[in-house]
This record gives structure tokens, C-alpha cells and sequence, in this order.
């Protein structure tokens, strides 16, 4: 029996969740859940069927989980689905104009300038840049453990933060990452959240939270200035040691120009903010699932060791890791830390059965289409066999952890890297173990968060 049939014939975890409410949520509870936990608002037909509609506010929306149809919204037409006035509204303030926000000739041209920085050429050259960070962290990791229980979401985001800075700028953040970390907090406990009014009120116009938001970005900026300003008063060096070296190094593929140094400030915003809260969470609900399943966290322990991670480039791809990556991969089904992409229509299409006029929504919910019951043998239980090497292929448009088509995450080879290199290292040297058996249930609000950050038993393993 090979490792595959093994895995599958033994009893699957099936994590704590909330159950979908029987029927879609009324208008005040469907506003409840934008704001608090969006997990709420699908109901169980979502799970069931390939498009759901739903008039609202004035609105049609559709909950889209047929691959086909995902196909023309993110690929074949792509261009007729644009970011919606809300999600440009919360954004634009934390991450400027970079390349996660920015819309047509704009976003092609920055696109197309950063590709080279993001080769898997150009990310090998980081892996010394995550491997110290990890390192350093498991230290950190240490201490704590010695102490007692550890709150494993608050160590993993300051780990997240410290690869992040590392690679950005080749120094640890220990002068600028508590400044850092207060402004994402600050920002994404009030000013990141959606509110009804970001939705409903055209973007040139002022919503209520528009004036706050304003008032952070006079902070934030200069804050960015400070960092990347003593980053480039140091000496050069002759080839490339980080992503803002790489970064200064991007040319427009026309002009030859160079970013300006505005557009510069918004790409490492972008890139520092949108890869380590999503590196973060990924890798708590990895370590979270492996505490309630110690057979899998004993597998990925033994790999790690069996494993020469002394070169940790390409370790996610390049068949040294395949349990552990098979781990992350299916947490990310799991948990998808981007659990919606929404997107407005430009002009009329069709989707499936279903006309979408100018103006209606769309929502590709990665959280719904990874649990959906059209594409996913037990889509609850926790079963990593789905991606080892040797399974049955999964649906091309049915696995969205970094989205796909022209706008698919520039950085997901980097941020995979990144988690399996940190999962190995991490199981590898301590056992996780829950100190509070109260179930962890998820919120997604910005990221798909726990609804409370549990407390872990670490020990070493000295076997």
C-alpha cells in the first residue's frame, strides 16, 4: 500500500467549525457579518451550488464556485472585472498605488516591470534571507517555551515580519519592526475593516472613514520613508542582496525608466504588508491542524530531519518536503488567508446560466470554493494526501490560494518558500501541542483569522 492509499484509509481530522447558516442571512445579518466574521454570510446552498445569486442594496451578486465560469471572470475576461470602490477605498491608504490595487495600463506596466524580480531565480537568491530570520525566531521560540505556554499567532507574526524585513531590506527589524507591527494593528482593528458606506458611496466621494484612513497615511508614509531612506545611504553593493535591491533594479520594459520613487515606496509597502500576514496565518492554522493531528506532525517532523535544508532554496518545490508542503497546501484549502476576491462588471457577460449586467458583483470566496461539495471528496476533514505527488489532479480553478490568471499573487512561489521552509524548521525542532482544548474557530475579516489566539505546549524533540 503506498503512502497515498495509507494516509487515506486511516480516519481524517475534521477541524472545529461553525456550521453555515440553512438559509441566506437577511440584510442586518448579512451587514453584521461583512463587518465581523464574513464566514457568515454563505449559506449552505453556496456550498452546494456552482453560482448563487442574491439581490441586495440595489445590487445582484454572485457567489461563483463553477470553474468554468471562474475561468472567464479571472482569465478569459478578466479585463471587464474590476476592483470594486470598496476594496480600493480600505486599501489605498496602507498600500498606496502598487501593484495589488492598481487597475489597467497602470497595474500592466508594474506587472510586467517586477516580473524579473520575482523569477525563481530571484527568489532562490532570498532563501539565506528567510532561513537566518527562521533561525533567529526559533531562539526566540526558545525562551518562550521555557516560560510556559506560548501564543504561537503572536510569535508567528513577528517571525512573518522579520523574514518580510530581512528580505526587503537585508537587516533585522528589531529598530523598526515594533513601530511596524503597531501601525498594521492599529490600522486593521478599525481603519482595514469593510463598512457598509466604503461599498455604497462611489469612490470620489468622502465616506466616513475616509478622513481617518487619510490621517494614518500622513503617518504611515513618512514611517516608509525612514526605513527605505536608511536602507539606500548604505554602500551599494555589486549584485543584488534583497527585494529593494531587485526592486531599484526594475526598469519599465518600453521606456527603461525606473520606478519613481513614490511608485518604489508603494511596492515595498505592498510587498511587506500583503506577505507576512498572510505567511502568518497560513502557518498558525499549519501548526494548528498538526497539534490536533500528531501523526502528521510526527511525518512532517521526520522529513524535516531526513531533509538537507542547509540550502533552503527551492525547498517548496523541489521534492525534498513533499508531506510538509502537501501540509501547507491543504491548509490553504482549508484556510485560505485571501478568502474573496470581489470584482465589479465593467459591461454585460455571461457566466454560466446567469446574464451579469454592468454594476453587479461578483465573489470567487476561496473559503467556499475549497469546501465546496462539487469539488472535494470530506471538503471538512484535514487530508494532506490531496497534493503529495501521485494523487488525483486537482480541478485547475477549484485551488485559489493566490488567486489566478494575469493578476494571480506575483509573490505565492516566494510565500511558499517561505511556509514550508518555517513549518519544517519549526515541527522539525519542537512538538506542538494545544494547552486549551477549547476549539479555535476561524474569522475572516481582512485575513481568515483565528477567532482567538490559543495558547501551545512547545517542547523540544530530543527522539
Amino acid at each position: 500500500m503506498d503512502a497515498i492509499e495509507a494516509s487515506r484509509t486511516a480516519p481524517r481530522l475534521v477541524p472545529p467549525r461553525r456550521e453555515p447558516p440553512e438559509q441566506a442571512p437577511g440584510l442586518a445579518a448579512y451587514l453584521r457579518s461583512i463587518r465581523d466574521n464574513a464566514l457568515l454570510g454563505w449559506p449552505r446552498a453556496a456550498y452546494a451550488e456552482a453560482i448563487t445569486r442574491r439581490r441586495m442594496l440595489g445590487r445582484t451578486s454572485f457567489t461563483v464556485s463553477d470553474p468554468e465560469a471562474i475561468r472567464r471572470i479571472l482569465v478569459d475576461n478578466q479585463a471587464n472585472y474590476a476592483r470594486t470602490s470598496g476594496s480600493v477605498r480600505i486599501l489605498r491608504p496602507i498600500l498606496g498605488e502598487g501593484l495589488l490595487i492598481s487597475e489597467g495600463a497602470a497595474w500592466r506596466h508594474q506587472r510586467r516591470a517586477l516580473a524579473p524580480a520575482f523569477t525563481p531565480k530571484a527568489i532562490d537568491g532570498l532563501a539565506g534571507h528567510i532561513a537566518s530570520a527562521v533561525e533567529d525566531g526559533l531562539a526566540d521560540l526558545d525562551a518562550e517555551a521555557a516560560a510556559g505556554p506560548v501564543e504561537l499567532f503572536a510569535f508567528l507574526h513577528r517571525l512573518a515580519l522579520e523574514i518580510a524585513g530581512r528580505s526587503m531590506f537585508s537587516v533585522a527589524m528589531e529598530r523598526h519592526g515594533p513601530e511596524l507591527r503597531r501601525f498594521i494593528a492599529a490600522y486593521s482593528e478599525r481603519l482595514g475593516r469593510p463598512h457598509l458606506l466604503d461599498m455604497l458611496i462611489p469612490l470620489p466621494w468622502m465616506a466616513p472613514l475616509d478622513l481617518p484612513r487619510a490621517r494614518f497615511r500622513r503617518r504611515w508614509t513618512p514611517f516608509l520613508d525612514r526605513i527605505i531612506e536608511a536602507r539606500a545611504a548604505e554602500a551599494a553593493p555589486r549584485e543584488a542582496r534583497d527585494l529593494l535591491d531587485l526592486l531599484i533594479a526594475v526598469r519599465n520594459p518600453e521606456t527603461g525608466a525606473p520606478f519613481s520613487y513614490r511608485e518604489l515606496r508603494d511596492q515595498v509597502a505592498t510587498m511587506i504588508l500583503a506577505g507576512h500576514e498572510t505567511t502568518a496565518v497560513a502557518l498558525f492554522w499549519a501548526l494548528y491542524l498538526l497539534a490536533l493531528d500528531p501523526e502528521s506532525q510526527d511525518r512532517v517532523a521526520a522529513e524535516a530531519r531526513g531533509a538537507d535544508l542547509s540550502s533552503p532554496a527551492g525547498c517548496a518545490g523541489d521534492g525534498r518536503l513533499p508531506f510538509t508542503r502537501a501540509v501547507v497546501d491543504e491548509t490553504m484549502r482549508l484556510y485560505p488567508p485571501a478568502f474573496l476576491i470581489v470584482r465589479r462588471a465593467l459591461a454585460p457577460d455571461r457566466i454560466g446560466d446567469h446574464a451579469v449586467e454592468k454594476g453587479d458583483i461578483v465573489m470567487i470566496s476561496p473559503w467556499v470554493l475549497h469546501r465546496h461539495r462539487l469539488h472535494w471528496p470530506e471538503p471538512d476533514a484535514f487530508d494532506p494526501a490531496r497534493f503529495l505527488p501521485g494523487a488525483p489532479a486537482i480541478p485547475r480553478y477549484a485551488y485559489l490560494p493566490f488567486g489566478v490568471g494575469p493578476r494571480v499573487c506575483i509573490g505565492a512561489q516566494f510565500a511558499l518558500t517561505e511556509a514550508v521552509l518555517a513549518l519544517a524548521r519549526i515541527v522539525g525542532r519542537y512538538r506542538i501541542a494545544l494547552a486549551d482544548p477549547a476549539p479555535v474557530l476561524p474569522l475572516a475579516v481582512v485575513t481568515t483569522q483565528p477567532e482567538h489566539a490559543p495558547p501551545f505546549r512547545i517542547t523540544r524533540r530530543d527522539d
